[in-house]
């Protein structure tokens, strides 16, 4: 059984997991500048304990569009990560990246069949980097599923990590960044390990016995 609750997490405990988003999402966001050749910049990650009936607000309306990327974790870390950003982020994005014209403002929730290659593509390059970073960290062997792209509005997107992890209680430890570029991009990051994985996590960093 984890020796982790959540209720009673330190501060030492708390930093640790920040500075594991601040890695994490800091490794995944020079990945995204070199790989689409723009300055992205991120904020000071948050780590916060919520309800699960209150995950949607993390990213804004519920019924506000977005594209979310996620994937499953396992090996020595079960639990999710999710990369959302909003449908004009996503069309500028691929715009960079296929050197297409940007210089229509879209926030229209269509793709083309390649843009959502391109979008896929991108949420690997940033996944991918982002775990990268924290297996490095921890030296533990975290492996990710077949990311799963999604369009749909935030409440029902976030609703999957929520019916997922409810089970294990009402509340969750999220440890979110947000990165962008200039004002053209907004995006999240969003790691959700299960109860276990924080006690496997905070153990491998020798913050708890």
């Amino acid at each position: 059984m984890s020796k982790v609750s959540l209720e009673k997490l330190n501060d030492v405990q708390f930093d640790v997991l920040k500075e594991i988003g601040n890695i994490g999402a800091g490794n995944a966001t020079t990945a995204l500048s070199t790989m689409l050749n723009v300055k992205m910049d991120m904020s000071v990650p948050n780590v916060a304990l919520i309800q699960f009936k209150d995950i949607s607000t993390i990213i804004g309306s519920e019924d506000q569009t977005v594209v979310g990327i996620l994937l499953e974790l396992g090996g020595d870390i079960d639990g999710m990560m999710m990369f959302i950003f909003d449908t004009r982020s996503a069309h500028h994005l691929v715009n960079s990246l296929m050197l297409q014209d940007d210089s229509k403002d879209n926030d229209s929730a269509e793709f083309t069949e390649m843009e959502m290659s391109a979008l896929n593509e991108i949420g690997n390059i940033a996944s991918g980097s982002y775990l990268t970073a924290i297996s490095s960290l921890t030296n533990m062997n975290i492996i990710a599923d077949v990311p799963q792209m999604t369009i749909d509005m935030v409440g029902a997107l976030l609703s999957v990590p929520a019916s997922e992890f409810g089970k294990y209680g009402d509340k969750l430890l999220l440890i979110q960044t947000q990165f962008g570029e200039l004002d053209f991009v907004k995006g999240y990051f969003l790691l959700i390990p299960e109860l276990e994985s924080y006690d496997k996590i905070l153990r491998s960093l020798g913050v708890i016995d």
